[in-house]
């Protein structure tokens, strides 16, 4: 039987550690002066969408440093810690800062083709209740309101990269023991595929109030599961 159970920290390779570092550094700043009056780091550094003022390049990036609450970043950073250490030390520190990014940057370009694809379809929307001279303006006013504020919303979190660090553990150690709350073990590869099954269900389904990045985490798991079997071919090393 192989196991994997979490321990105190006693693996923590460097580009894993200063991950942790820095994000736990941008949480501070979100949170001390993120959100005044002179300078807003979520209008600068969250991901918006392509069609918004508000999006600039470097965000498809910077919005993996930054999270919404506790809770969001310390259930990032132990499945970083969790996941990561071990392909780190299996692959080095540059190729898995590479696949970390690289997933990062797909599960944010996928979010954002899905973020354009509602948008479009609430702006024609739009459009036909404007073009409607039925319809009293104030009901136009409160849907422009709406869709400006759909258009600004920001995207932050580092679950995409997450996930793909995540697809990939469970491509290379599908068998080992993953201890859920520290004592239920379940197989790396039933854990996966639930977890996978969940964010796509949930995806698709588009619970109105769902804030939760569903296409992010689909297409950072997708990405990291293709580098990974890409990688993988190249080396004839098996895992279990």
């Amino acid at each position: 039987m192989t196991e994997f159970r979490p321990t105190r920290f006693q693996i923590l390779p460097p580009v894993i550690k200063n991950l942790l570092i820095i994000n736990g550094l941008v949480f501070l700043g979100q949170n001390t002066i993120g959100a005044s009056s002179v300078f807003n780091m979520e209008n600068l550094f969250a991901l918006h969408n392509w069609q918004s003022p508000l999006f600039k390049p470097w965000q498809l990036f910077t919005h993996l440093f930054m999270h919404g609450s506790f809770m969001h970043i310390l259930g990032n950073m132990f499945a970083l810690w969790m996941f990561g250490s071990v392909l780190e030390n299996l692959w080095g520190q540059k190729r898995f800062l590479i696949f970390y990014f690289v997933c990062g940057l797909g599960a944010a370009v996928l979010h954002m083709f899905f973020l354009s694809y509602e948008f479009n379809s609430v702006s024609q929307k739009f459009l036909a209740l404007q073009n409607d001279p039925s319809v009293p303006q104030y009901l136009v006013e409160q849907y422009r309101y709406a869709l400006v504020e759909q258009l600004n919303t920001a995207t932050i979190g580092a679950s995409g990269a997450v996930f793909g660090i995540l697809a990939a553990f469970v491509y290379l150690f599908p068998n080992t023991y993953i201890y859920l709350y520290f004592f239920v073990p379940v197989k790396a590869k039933w854990l996966g595929l639930l977890y996978f099954g969940y964010e796509l269900f949930f995806a698709i389904r588009n619970t109105a109030g769902d804030n939760v990045a569903r296409w992010a985490h689909i297409g950072g798991a997708v990405v990291g599961l293709i580098l990974v079997i890409i990688w993988k071919k190249k080396n004839t090393t098996r895992y279990y």
